[in-house]
This record gives structure tokens, sequence and C-alpha cells, in this order.
């Protein structure tokens, strides 16, 4: 790749920073929303090419407010690079390929774009687990090889009456389970948060067990992410579990499945497989690999390319230009993956005071006097513009010499402090 350099337009002929939102764009998106960003008044760099060993220099060069990465990996470099960036979209769903612990360590936000592609990722999984099924690519290689082997190829199982387990109840697997229905093949469904009414209402079977669901399905289609509870999800004694000739779909991601494990399985039970993903998958679009489980045979595989139709990357962009948008608008992301679920914040402090400069700063520097952390806060501004009320979660009670303080600004009305609940 090309060295970066900062353009003219990232800077103002003094040197300092605009106010122009610029958004660096790491890999392909769709056009209109590249388009989409530019109407929306900022200021767009595109660089496709970049991998996760340049794309801390390209946020230095850019210093980007924004980064929206498909593929690209994100590691911790990038987050120290640049001096304004605050907001990483990753233009899909899955966020392990971003160092999110490195994100929040700065206040950097990262988003996604959940179930834009969940309806290509459910196509292509119907894709494998009928080329598994009626072993379509080794049928196709006998023809193109010039064999005719009927005989061979006319001992398909077929779908219908038989019972798909969908792992993971995500909008993909409920995208998956879905079109189940058109196949005449009854669904069960597994997750580690799925309950029974869960169940009812997308229309399927409830296994509280992933172990029962294996024993009882004829196709198994994965749809977990990748988190450090899923990593091997399958090993052996999850292929133990599975039916003799079952077939296993894998469109989430390689580390999942323990890939040896999996192999043996394929061996010695006739597990069929069809893959998107693997354990280690190249980081080029075009290069050489090489699978111990593609040269079993009844395992099929495609190219990581579940999320890859013109649908499906349409509706990723228009998420991605939405996200940044209301982020520009309002300083929330939509799908924030980042934001604390819960602070230690004990005690909330509510301020109401009048709408003028300074209040705030009181308040601060008063909490900030007795050791007081601010864990999060919001300012309600009240019709009319005259009066505002501050709430402001600490870390503990703030002791009554504090609270007098604060109320002796003559723009503060009132103050109270609650505990904080569980």
């Amino acid at each position: 790749m090309m060295p970066v350099t900062a353009t003219p337009e990232n800077k103002s002929s003094t040197g300092t920073d605009t106010t122009v939102t610029t958004v660096l764009v790491a890999d392909s998106l769709a056009s209109f929303g590249l388009d989409a960003l530019r109407n929306a008044g900022c200021q767009v760099r595109v660089q496709a090419d970049l991998t996760a060993d340049t794309l801390a220099d390209a946020v230095r060069a850019y210093d980007p407010d924004a980064l929206i990465v498909r593929s690209t990996k994100v590691p911790a470099s990038v987050f120290s690079a640049g001096t304004r960036l605050s907001l990483v979209i990753r233009a899909g769903a899955g966020t392990d390929t971003i160092d999110i612990k490195a994100a929040s360590a700065r206040g950097i936000s990262v988003a996604n774009c959940p179930g834009m592609n969940a309806i290509a990722v459910a196509e292509l999984a119907w894709g494998l687990i009928l080329a598994c099924d009626r072993n379509i690519p080794a049928q196709d290689a006998d023809l193109r090889g010039g064999t005719w082997a009927k005989k061979t190829w006319s001992k398909a199982r077929g779908l219908a009456g038989r019972t798909i387990g969908i792992v993971g109840t995500g909008r993909i697997g409920c995208e998956t389970a879905r079109r189940a229905a058109g196949f005449g093949m009854k669904v069960i469904a597994w997750s580690r948060s799925l309950t029974q009414a869960d169940a009812d209402a997308i229309g399927v079977g409830h296994c509280s067990s992933l172990q029962n669901l294996l024993k009882m399905s004829d196709v198994v289609s994965l749809h977990v992410a990748a988190t450090p509870d899923t990593h091997h999800l399958v090993d052996a004694a999850f292929c133990d579990a599975m039916r003799e000739g079952a077939i296993l779909v894998n469109t989430t991601r390689g580390s999942v499945i323990d890939e040896s494990a999996l192999a043996d399985a394929v061996r010695s039970k006739g597990i069929k497989v069809g893959l998107d993903v693997y354990a280690t998958e190249p980081h080029g679009s075009e290069t050489s690999f090489t699978s111990e489980l593609l040269d079993l045979p009844g395992v099929y595989g495609t190219h990581h390319v579940g999320a890859s139709t013109s649908q499906a990357q349409d509706a990723v962009a228009e998420e991605a230009v939405r996200i940044v948008e209301t982020w520009m608008a309002t300083g929330d992301a939509p799908n924030c993956v980042n934001r604390a679920q819960s602070t230690p914040a004990a005690c909330l402090l509510s301020v109401r005071h009048l709408n003028r400069p300074g209040v705030l700063a009181h308040v601060f520097t008063a909490l900030r006097s007795s050791g007081v952390n601010i864990e999060e806060m919001d300012n309600a501004i009240f019709e009319g513009g005259e009066a505002a009320c501050a709430r402001i979660q600490v870390d503990r009670s703030v002791p009554e010499h504090v609270l007098a303080t604060v109320r002796e600004h003559d723009a503060v009305l009132s103050t109270s402090l609650s505990a904080i609940k569980g």
C-alpha cells in the first residue's frame, strides 16, 4: 500500500482541526452510502486496501472522527493513532475483529449493523444444507470431469419431515429457521438465553439442552457469536452427540469449531459439513488456502461470503450511514456494543438549576473537592429553556457540606440525593 498523507481538507489554514466530520472507510462500502455520507456534510476518505498493519498509519494521517470497516481488523494501535477518532462502525454484525477493550479504554464508541445481512447469510446456510444433502459440488465435479455417476449420487436422504436444530436464535438464526418451513422440516432451537416463551414467539421448538438438540437433529445450523463462551463449541462431545450422517453448517465464525474434532466425526460418523468460515482464514481476498476438513468427502465450503450479496451490502451501508448521522446529530451511536451496562454508581444527585453558564462547572468542582467521581449524567432542559435538571450518578454518597456548597450558587434551585438500587 502506498503511504497515506493528510490532505488540506483535513486541516484549516491555521493548522487546527476543522469542524467537518471526517469518515475513513477502510473497506468497500456501497457507493450510495458514500454519497449519503458526503451529502450529510462528511469529508469521506476511502482506502479499501487497508490492513490491520496499515490501518493505524491511515488513522494517523487522516485523523478521522469516524472509521468504518468490514473485514479489516482494528487492533489496539488504531485507537491511539488519531486525536479525533470517536466512533468505529463494523459494517456487519460481528465485532470480534475489533479490539473493543482498547476502544473502551479511550472512550471510543464501537457500533455494528446487526441483522442487515441476516437474510443473505440465511440464504447461504440453506445453499450449504442443500449442497450437503444432495452432494451437489461432488456431482458437479464428476460431470465436469467427464463421469456420469447417477447410481453413486442417487442416495440423498431428503429434508422434508426431518428436523433442523438452530444453535443461536439471533436474527440470522431466526431467518434460517423461517426458511425451514418451506422445506417441510421440523425446527427446534437452543441458545443460552432462549426461553419457552421466546421459542413460541418465533415458532420453533424449545430445547433446554444443546445435547438434546444435537441428538434430535438431522441438520444443525450454527448461528452464535464468536465469544470466549463459544470458542470450540463444536468439540468432540458436540460431535459425539450428533446423529450418524447428520449435516452441520457453519456460517458464523471459524473459532466456533474445533476442526480436528469435526474431521474425526466426518471420518467416523459420516457427518456432512457445509462451511463458509474457517479457523484460519487468509487475510487477502485472492490467495492460497488449505483446510484439513475440505479434503474430506462430504465437506463443502464457500469463501466467507455469507453477507456478500448486493442486497445485504446496500442494507449495511444504509445502516452505517444512519449510525453516523445519528451520532453527528446527538452524540449517541445506535447499536453501540461497548457502552457499559452498569457502572459503580451508588447514588443519584439531582440538581435543578437555571440554565446559565458555569452552573455545572460549579457543581463538578464541588464534587471533585470531596473526591466524588461522576459515573454518568444527563442534563435535561425544560420547555422555554429557562431551567434544567442535572441527574448525576456518583460513586458514593455526597457529604452534606458539599451539597451546601453546590446550593450556594445563585442559579441552583435545589438538590436531592438518593441511593441507586441494584
